[in-house]
């Protein structure tokens, strides 16, 4: 049944072909340290590019819209119940097509117009649909946020209980994009009973940490609704995926479809499946600590070369650089990282002076690194080249031998799914 769909590719269409195969290089030569990019198996790439993108199945499993959809429904039912058994879940909506719509869907289901939410502020670590004034979070809704201590930039649990008790939220949302530390999801759920607000926990970070058993889950502590992204450290597909107690299973399959949604993308559907029982395996708890340990490593060889972290380090897969202290901007970093090779992101930190388009900070982690099979070792090295590219980030010359340095480490580590 299977065919060369990359050769037909070729033999159509050689431009976006050539464009796919460059990107391939880029990927294969460069050290990737974006925290919210991973690298899929072969196995999730195979469901991702299948011919059940050709069908549409508005609706949910028994409950169709359109014909022909026994198949459908067998592989959503399937992904439902291993998504169930790896978090734990109640309920489990595999629809989401990604993280923010799948957010638009949870306050839509569980809110009311102008409802007061508390969020983590953007530039403290939250994300954008966490608050942010200009998304349809802010606008939408009445947030109140919440923020980070300004000497040791980590939550304060009694600050964050002081704001609830003043502003009484109907929901309080805890996950983050740029935080760098576990979460203390009982001292939330304490405080979200004690105003009698709804929990909801954004884990799109740090989904497959706690599927690999590395950090606790919030769904154990009795929060309301948790919302995942699939890839990121779940490497899985570009998706996500709302869980829930069972009494807000309607409200939320509702929300999501007719609600914000038409037609689930079933071939995506079909790759969380794929994705879901790879984390279900014991190699995947391996993998999930070693990406710990790459973090933790990465980031004491950069603080033993003066560099300061936010928090003084990290506790799961990402961190954040001050870079302000070595006289370089965040975006200028991003910009002379990538020259050599190694591609991560210009970053906010907490009661940053500068913009976001132009901050003082990078944030960088180990999830993709960690899939080439990359360990303690290679995270000395990496150390090694990210501090001699800040240090010397106005001098092609070093730039362009660290970008060798770095092709030659990447040649003894291949990325899956890609044969250059």
């Amino acid at each position: 049944m299977q065919t060369d769909y990359f050769k037909s590719l070729i033999e159509q269409d050689s431009r976006v072909a050539d464009i796919i195969l460059a990107e391939a290089q880029r990927q294969s030569d460069g050290i990737e340290l974006i925290p919210s990019e991973n690298y899929v198996s072969p196995a999730v790439l195979g469901a991702m590019g299948s011919i059940l993108t050709n069908k549409y199945s508005e609706g949910y499993p028994g409950k169709r819209y359109y014909g022909g959809q026994e198949f459908i429904d067998q592989v959503e039912n399937l992904t439902i119940e291993r998504a169930k058994k790896l978090f734990n879940a109640e309920h489990v909506n595999v629809q989401p097509y990604s993280g923010s719509p799948a957010n638009a869907a949870i306050y839509m289901a569980l809110l009311e117009y102008k409802d007061t939410v508390m969020g983590l502020k953007l530039d403290q670590g939250g994300h954008i649909t966490h608050g942010l004034p200009i998304s349809f979070s802010g606008k939408f809704f009445n947030f109140v946020q919440y923020l980070v201590d300004p000497v040791t930039h980590r939550l304060d649990m009694d600050q964050v209980r002081k704001i609830a008790l003043e502003t009484k939220p109907k929901m309080i949302v805890a996950g983050y994009s740029a935080y760098p530390r576990d979460i203390d999801w009982k001292a939330f759920k304490s405080i979200a009973d004690e105003v009698g607000a709804i929990t909801f926990a954004d884990i799109s970070h740090i989904a497959g940490l706690i599927a690999g058993g590395q950090l606790e889950n919030p769904i154990n502590y009795g929060f309301d609704v948790v919302m995942t992204t699939t890839h990121k450290t779940l490497r899985g597909p570009r998706s996500a995926m709302i869980m829930c107690k069972q009494k807000h299973q309607k409200a939320i399959d509702r929300a999501v479809f007719p609600g914000l949604q038409g037609g689930p993308h079933d071939h995506t559907t079909a790759a969380k499946a794929v994705a879901f029982e790879e984390a279900l395996k014991p190699e995947f708890k391996v993998y999930s600590a070693q990406i710990i340990k790459n973090a933790k490593t990465l980031a004491d060889e950069l603080t033993k070369r003066g560099w300061k972290l936010i928090t003084g380090g990290t506790d799961n897969h990402l961190m954040v650089a001050d870079l302000s202290v070595v006289g370089i901007k965040g975006a200028e970093a991003q910009v002379a990282l990538d020259e050599a090779g190694i591609t991560l992101n210009k970053n906010t930190i907490p009661y940053d002076p500068r913009g976001p388009m132009d901050p003082s900070g990078i944030r960088f982690g180990t999830p993709a690194i960690t899939t080439r099979g990359m360990k303690e070792g290679e995270m000395v090295k990496i150390a090694e080249y990210m501090d001699e590219v800040i240090k010397n980030h106005n001098k092609p010359e070093v730039l362009g031998s660290v970008k060798e340095k770095v092709k030659a480490l990447c040649k003894g580590f291949p990325v899956p799914g890609i044969k250059v």
